[in-house]
């Protein structure tokens, strides 16, 4: 096949596999099987990997995930994306429905439409392909999700001929309520922790920067408004949603069109009926007029359109009794009262418990064991104790001390609570409480940490509640036999974790003790130490025994605020990031100086495990990097580049420069490919200087004397 050939059957077979996209996931009428669908994909596989360049960003196979992502970009808005108007009662609502009959002679129309309950995006579609996607970030600046929005199978990558050159379209992405449930079944075959509700679990899949696991996630969108266009302008609502089914786009049903006050309020109360059935979740009715040059007329405030008003139902509220007050001991340790109620359904599940979030929020309410309380769902999803029936009070009924119904103690490891000047929690400060240890395992295994496969949430817990494991390095004891019998169910519903998920995480242990110093001191979950602080401690020290020792960080975690680490010798000359501060090294000094990490430090010995620093450079900053191009350069790096972004990184951190996230009056350079967004319009406001790859391959070789060592032009990150 000769490229033309291929290009052409490439185009056809990106058409049709739409097509068929469309008629599956938004009509439900598909006509051909799944097995024919499979095989005309498995063509285009074939074909894009004979043919790698002729594959297309917008290509069918990209839904699958296109890989691991460095970060996101963000982006302005064209046309800001305002927030809509909130109204809360019956009276509110007629106050806007008589505002906007005001603004025109005529009677003006509006539509009433399903408020959904997801997370708002902004889609640029240019010459009829799907280009950019952008969420509503603060309204002017956004994410560019793009690749994770081109995984989401209902929707239309190309919308055809008739499309304007450039139009974006504003939406929902959201998760049905069958396919959240679905997803939850998965999570919990694989030993995750499922999602607490579907909006975040949207929100979370746009977050991820794996697009492979984006795509997992049965994610939709509806779209429901116009943001900008080049030369497409409908006269009304009603024409805009047409021209979008016309491209293939899902649009918010069931929709009214009112034209006076009591047609929008029946409307708004039939839609609170029949939202229960739509398949996912909403929390109000959107009011527009339908007129958009009445819209235009109308105009907006700093934050919301005029012509617009989102009527919020309110919560369905139920009476309950409050049988009793347990308390449980959360991730950071911090002690969480949670009510024991009497079961009772409110909207559409069963709820038979409710957190009281600390102590000042039940003194504020006044709630005592034995109450009738009055319990709603926040939001539609979590529940909450609104108040007490004062008049239902039992006479034996006392007021409820969190301190002394746990005896001043943790109820998971008997350790003293604590409650910090300033704050309202108790805590538990005992590093090793076991009421810890699970989410302590979870950021063990974590894909930022030692990315454990196969460790998630369920697995971590039962391992725990089964006492397999009281200690992080316990996990190094277990063997495949004890995991594959390991029972993530209960004594009535066993289910084993399994031979293959056991091997997957053995294999994984073994491999994480070659892994650097930084990602175990990620790992290991010290307080305050994250991602980064953990990067720059591993940059100061050769290895955990070195780190246990450090001088630095004992003289650093003295310090005040008045202090200036530059009239310290020592830790000017090692020029510490300000991402490890006094709060870091005391934390790092005062764990290894106790009795844990001495413990720690010989069960590692013990393990044979000695994690290495793959960045000990302690004077990187001073004359370790005087003699290299870029030393002392800070660099931020955007847009598409001829590497990824973690290895433009760290090719420029291996010529000196320091690579920083966020543009500032500080930044030498932008590093810029194809695209750029905010970062490029921010760089050109504060004059930093706009570099492309052959710029600074050019800059780096003639700050050398030996320019014949160094990438030619075009080649520096090649």
């Amino acid at each position: 096949m000769t490229k033309a050939q291929a290009q052409e059957r490439i185009d056809v077979l990106s058409v049709d596999l739409e097509r068929h996209n469309q008629l599956y996931y938004q009509q439900a009428e598909p006509e051909i099987s799944d097995a024919e669908y499979d095989r005309l994909f498995r063509e285009l596989e074939e074909l894009e990997q004979k043919f790698p360049e002729l594959t297309s960003a917008n290509s069918p196979t990209r839904r699958v995930g296109g890989g691991i992502l460095e970060g996101f970009d963000q982006r302005a808005h064209e046309v800001p994306m305002l927030s809509i108007d909130d109204v809360f009662s019956e009276a509110e609502l007629r106050q806007f429905s008589q505002r906007i009959a005001k603004a025109s002679s005529d009677p003006v129309v509006v539509t009433i439409e399903p408020k959904i309950d997801g997370v708002a995006v902004a889609l640029h579609y240019r010459k009829g392909e799907l280009d950019v996607a952008v969420t509503r970030g603060d309204g002017a600046t956004g994410d560019v999700v793009t690749e994770n929005i081109r995984t989401i199978k209902g929707l239309p990558l190309r919308l055809g001929t008739d499309a304007p050159e450039w139009v974006e379209i504003r939406g929902e992405v959201y998760m049905s309520d069958a396919d959240f449930a679905q997803l939850n079944q998965r999570r919990d075959e694989e030993g995750k922790t499922p999602f607490k509700n579907p909006r975040n679990a949207t929100a979370g899949a746009l977050k991820l920067l794996d697009t492979r696991e984006v795509a997992r996630r049965p994610l939709s969108f509806i779209a429901h408004g116009l943001g900008g266009s080049d030369g497409f302008a409908p006269e009304s609502l009603q024409a805009f949603r047409e021209a979008l089914r016309a491209w293939g786009l899902q649009t918010n049903d069931p929709v009214w069109i009112a034209e006076t006050e009591e047609e929008v309020i029946s409307a708004v109360a039939e839609l609170e009926v029949k939202r229960h059935g739509l398949g996912y979740a909403t929390d109000g009715a959107v009011v527009k007029v339908n007129d958009t040059a009445l819209q235009s007329e109308m105009g907006a405030t700093s934050r919301a359109p005029r012509w617009a008003a989102a009527f919020k139902y309110p919560a369905e509220q139920k009476e309950t009794v409050l049988k009793a007050i347990t308390v449980q001991v959360g991730r950071t340790g911090k002690l969480t009262p949670v009510a024991e109620l009497e079961p009772v359904f409110v909207s559409g599940t069963t709820v038979s418990r409710a957190t009281l979030h600390n102590q000042d929020e039940i003194d504020r309410k006044d709630v005592r064991i034995g109450d009738t309380v009055i319990i709603e769902k926040a939001g539609e999803i979590i529940p909450a104790v609104v108040r007490v029936v004062g008049e239902k009070r039992p006479e034996n009924a006392v007021p409820y001390n969190l301190y002394e119904a746990v005896g001043g103690c943790c109820p998971s490891c008997g350790t003293p609570i604590e409650k910090e000047e300033g704050f309202v929690a108790w805590r538990c400060v005992n590093f090793a409480c076991p009421a810890k240890l699970a989410s302590r395992i979870r950021q063990f295994a974590s894909r930022k940490a030692l990315d454990i496969d196969g460790l998630g949430n369920i697995v971590a817990e039962k391992l725990v509640e089964r006492e397999l494991v009281k200690d992080l390095l316990d996990l190094y004891d277990l063997s495949e036999e004890t995991l594959t019998n390991l029972n993530l169910g209960n004594e009535e519903q066993v289910r084993m974790l399994g031979s293959k998920n056991a091997a997957k995480i053995v294999s994984s242990l073994a491999d994480a003790r070659e892994k650097p110093l930084s990602r175990w001191l990620y790992a290991i979950g010290l307080p305050q130490v994250g991602e980064s602080a953990a990067k720059e401690l591993a940059r100061l020290h050769r290895d955990f025994r070195d780190l246990a020792s450090s001088e630095a960080l004992q003289r650093l975690s003295t310090f005040t605020q008045k202090d200036k680490k530059e009239d310290d010798p020592l830790l000017a000359e090692l020029n510490i990031a300000s991402e490890v501060g006094p709060t870091v090294a005391e934390s790092v000094s005062s764990f290894f100086a106790g009795e844990l990490g001495e413990a720690f430090l010989k069960r590692m010995e013990t393990l044979a495990i000695d994690p290495q620093s793959d960045n000990f450079a302690p004077k990187e900053s001073t004359e370790a990097t005087s003699d290299r191009p870029l030393a002392g350069k800070s660099i931020v790096v955007t847009g598409t580049l001829s590497a990824s972004r973690s290895e433009i990184k760290s090719q420029l951190e291996s010529l000196g420069a320091k690579v920083s996230g966020s543009i500032s009056k500080k930044t030498d350079f932008l590093l810029a490919g194809e695209g750029g967004g905010s970062k490029r319009d921010k760089a050109e406001t504060l004059q930093v200087p706009i570099l492309t790859e052959d710029d600074l391959a050019a800059m780096v070789a003639a700050e050398v004397k030996e320019a014949a060592d160094l990438p030619q032009q075009g080649e520096l990150f090649s």
